[in-house]
């Protein structure tokens, strides 16, 4: 046995959307570091662009709005330009809505069910072509669903959508695995705890509070996450599938009676 090469990335290549900033950067981060070529999608170009080359030159900026069933279909059109082959694919993009109960509207529910459910659905769908082509015996092909420990526990918040959309996610996570893993492609999720991001702005801008109600007694960092995803896309992980990682220092699973959104 020889564990020396356990986590490495090495010629493969993996997409991540949503990976301009936060979540979906960290990870792309962290591949790069691993040895892979990455490219990121999201729906704002400059923004794309602009981590793309901070991220260095096996970065690769494929700008793109896959919020439409049209969107996973052209960015898998613009990938397939660049590449015949796609080991990893991270459905990262997500959207949330806040609102009471008594306005909460349509539109709240329909941008956030057809990103965060329908859109890594329809965009695997896409790119099964090449995630086949990736694929053996000895190394899987992979897809990681980002999905989030609301969908696991409720949160305080007025988030109806959101929170539903990230247990569909899981779930869908489950159903596709048992699919795909016929075509030597695994499918597992990662769900993120109090993460410093646009998205979380809770623990973005009042971390520390946010610390205290978690057992580790602190927000998650760019390692935990990246890491995470390492595991997963890596043959270190190479043996789970459908299953969901939960990166929350404990608030899900060593917690009793506390609640942190997410």
């Amino acid at each position: 046995m020889d564990t020396s090469k356990l986590f490495r990335l090495d010629g493969r290549v993996a997409l991540v959307t949503g990976g301009s900033r936060n979540i979906g950067k960290w990870i792309a981060a962290g591949f790069i570091a691993q040895g892979a070529k990455v490219y990121i999608s999201s729906r704002k170009a400059d923004a794309c662009f602009a981590t793309a080359q901070e991220l260095g030159p096996n970065c690769i900026a494929l700008p793109q709005d896959v919020s439409t069933v049209a969107g996973c279909k052209a960015l898998a059109a613009q990938f397939a330009e660049k590449e015949q082959a796609l080991d990893i694919l991270v459905n990262n993009a997500g959207a949330a809505w806040g609102e009471p109960f008594e306005t909460f509207p349509e539109k709240g529910w329909d941008k956030v069910m057809d990103l965060n459910v329908k859109s890594p659905f329809f965009l695997t769908q896409a790119l099964f072509g090449p995630l086949k082509a990736a694929a053996r015996a000895d190394r899987p092909a992979k897809v990681i669903n980002i999905t989030s420990i609301d969908g696991q526990r409720l949160n305080p918040w007025e988030t109806y959508s959101y929170q539903t959309s990230k247990a569909a996610l899981i779930y869908m996570t489950k159903v596709m695995a048992a699919r795909l893993v016929k075509d030597r492609i695994n499918v597992t999720s990662i769900a993120p705890g109090a993460f410093a991001s646009d998205m979380n702005r809770a623990a973005r801008d009042h971390g520390d509070a946010v610390a205290k109600g978690i057992p580790a007694k602190r927000i998650g960092q760019e390692e935990d996450m990246a890491g995470a995803a390492i595991y997963l896309a890596s043959r270190a992980g190479d043996y789970v599938v459908g299953d969901t990682i939960t990166v929350d220092g404990g608030l899900v699973h060593a917690a009793a009676g506390t609640s942190i959104d997410a």
